[in-house]
């Protein structure tokens, strides 16, 4: 119907030019007013082509063009170009035909040409007709070098931006051209040399927030938020994109609570709230975990018209971040009081369900979405085989693994190859996991290997175990934790020869362990940081006392430090003191400290839970009749009377 209306519109225009142009007219006809009847006649042209949708609009229009004598006016036929490059009509085609009519071509009817076929390709046809209007003695506008710098950014081609940059120089003119700065920002950046793209930026005479925030974004890419964050602090007039450049580029390089605190600042200021900003800030408090956040956050979607039930991205980012602040009723909540819901709504639920350990919900919600009219994609299918993992379902995991493709559409990525031999793994099919990876068409990356390592770990096969880590020690060299996990599979073999060579070869590269950092959610949404031998913490004397007594506790209940845990040739009195001081149980105490009794504690951790802190918790929370709930990065660890929702596989 748009169309339809759009083609009438057009053709009525036409029809009403038709008539203004066989009105009689007097036989003389002044020049001047004959000037002022082109112009017009122009205008009208040029007004039409603006509201065409379709190739035979246009033909129809340059018909008119050529019979009302525009056939050479530049003006008119630039704007038909461009029309033309809008709907996608091939460059070489009609375009080009009416280009080449043209005796004197202007420098805006040469840069219509450049610039779509800067679009289209190929590029190297731009740059051809760039030297063939300098050889004509055209000399180029701005317009002809942001053309040309836009598809210089979009092939990569630094050496041929910088020719063009040259010719900006050479040419003159364009050192205070505002657009052509912006522009050449740009292309640095998309190159790669943001350091080129800053000294433009510093000797532009005149800056606009584009310019300014252009920037912002590329350090924020780059993981500068250092540079970042001091542009952002000298733009002179902050909108909502600069606001949201911050945020989400904080989120992007792991930096929740910085995201959080300008996301605050942004609302203090009173600066309006978008689609774009909300995604960004929702995924900075699912990184944090935060509860509070969540809601604080949920609430201003809402109150800017962005809820979940108005809004299906929000409503999707939103499922995600209750899931990772480890809350998958608040998650579901969400998901049911959403109007409309995409594959994106499901694949969110469904993961949310499997990284607590809900594996029926997961499976029952993958089945109900079958019904509908959504297809699955792959995040999808990671969830349904993570479920499946979780929940031992290894005919289950094996017959959805093979529909992905046959059926879905979907080819099976590395990812889901990982939830297979994690499935597998945990059923004790090691030999059947290892030759899925050998037969996997693409080259499996860390997360496979470390899958069925993990598995040689919980069924006790060292030789599997050994080929898997071997592949880890090349993909991921510095990794310490695959040198820990292999280290602990050959001590429990009793092959302590290896054992010594494993310490020996992590002695000599000088792996250490990435600091290890917990935080709990105190009641007042307030973060409380924990990080290994932490001392700092206002109440640190409190809880070194409460950590004391309840690891007195377990001790009476059969419980013995996990030395393994410890990667280093320490004493064993030196290796409990480093056990103690892991940062999960720093926090545990805190929160037994801090909360009332059965309240559930939550927290989470940046590293994964090692095997001692892990089995304290089980005993925690059996001894203190509390819920335990961990997240660290592989997954959440749900601890209750004594056991976790991972099955002591993760």
């Amino acid at each position: 119907m748009i169309g339809l209306s759009r083609n009438f519109s057009t053709v009525s225009k036409l029809s009403h030019l038709q008539q203004l142009q066989t009105q009689a007219t007097p036989n003389f006809v002044p020049f001047s007013q004959l000037q002022q009847q082109r112009k017009l006649l122009e205008w009208r042209l040029i007004a039409i082509l603006h509201d065409c949708t379709h190739f035979s609009q246009i033909k129809e229009v340059h018909g008119h063009i050529i019979r009302n004598g525009l056939g050479q006016c530049c003006y008119v036929l630039t704007k038909l170009i461009r029309m033309l490059t809008k709907i996608d009509v091939p460059m070489d085609s009609f375009p080009s035909l009416v280009f080449q009519q043209v005796k004197y071509p202007n420098p805006f009817l040469w840069t219509a040409m450049i610039r779509g076929y800067a679009l289209q390709g190929p590029f190297s046809e731009s740059v051809n007709l760039y030297t063939r209007m300098r050889r004509d003695g055209v000399s180029p506008v701005s317009f002809t070098f942001s053309a040309l710098f836009k598809a210089c950014g979009a092939v990569l081609d630094l050496g041929l931006g910088r020719q063009v940059h040259a010719q900006t120089i050479l040419i003159g003119g364009f050192a205070s051209d505002l657009y052509v700065g912006n522009t050449m920002i740009d292309m640095y950046v998309k190159c790669g040399f943001l350091s080129c793209g800053r000294k433009v930026f510093d000797e532009m005479s005149e800056r606009d927030v584009v310019s300014w925030t252009e920037l912002i974004v590329a350090y924020a890419k780059f993981g500068d938020m250092e540079s970042a964050s001091g542009l952002f602090d000298g733009l002179p007039v902050k909108d909502m994109v600069a606001w949201t450049a911050m945020v989400t580029g904080y989120a992007q390089n792991a930096r929740p609570k910085e995201a959080l605190e300008y996301f605050q600042k942004m609302q203090d200021v009173g600066m309006e709230t978008d689609e774009v900003t909300l995604v960004g800030v929702v995924s900075a408090c699912a990184q944090l975990g935060a509860i509070k956040y969540a809601n604080w956050i949920r609430d201003i979607a809402e109150k800017s018209g962005f809820g979940p039930s108005e809004n299906v991205v929000v409503g999707s980012a939103l499922i995600d971040m209750y899931s990772k602040c480890g809350s998958p009723d608040e998650a579901h909540k969400v998901f049911e009081g959403m109007q409309e819901r995409n594959v994106f709504s499901y694949s969110s639920m469904i993961v949310g369900y499997a990284m607590h350990g809900r594996a029926h919900s997961a499976l029952q919600l993958f089945h109900e979405m079958l019904k509908t009219e959504i297809r699955p994609n792959k995040v999808t299918f990671i969830g349904v085989l993570t479920a499946c993992s979780h929940a031992g379902m290894v005919e289950q995991g094996r017959q959805l693994f093979a529909k992905m493709e046959k059926y879905f559409s979907v080819a099976p990525s590395p990812d889901h190859y990982a939830c297979m031999v994690d499935l597998l793994g945990r059923a004790g099919c090691l030999e059947e996991a290892l030759e899925l990876i050998e037969t996997m068409p693409m080259d499996p990356h860390g997360g496979v290997w470390g899958a069925l390592l993990g598995a040689c770990r919980i069924h006790g096969n060292p030789d599997i175990a050994q080929l898997a880590a071997s592949q880890l020690f090349e993909l991921e060299p510095d990794g310490i934790g695959n040198y820990i996990l292999l280290s602990n599979i050959y001590a429990s073999a009793g092959r302590w020869e290896e054992v010594s060579k494993l310490r020996r070869v992590m002695r000599e590269k000088g792996l250490k362990k990435n600091p290890g950092c917990s935080w709990f959610e105190g009641k007042k949404g307030e973060i409380h940081e924990f990080f290994a031998g932490d001392t700092t913490h206002p109440r640190s004397n409190e809880i070194k006392q409460a950590l004391e007594h309840l690891l007195e506790r377990l001790r009476a209940h059969g419980y013995k430090p996990n030395l393994s845990s410890v990667p280093y040739d320490l004493t064993d009195d030196e290796k409990k003191r480093i056990l103690m001081s892991h940062s999960e149980k720093l926090a545990l105490a805190y929160g037994l400290l801090s909360t009332d009794a059965g309240d559930t504690i939550k927290i989470m951790k940046n590293l994964r839970i090692c095997e001692d802190c892990h089995t304290v918790m089980c005993a925690a929370s059996e001894i203190t009749g509390r819920e335990i709930i961990i997240r660290d990065n592989m997954r959440f660890h749900h601890f209750h009377n004594g056991t976790c929702s991972c099955g002591n596989f993760w």
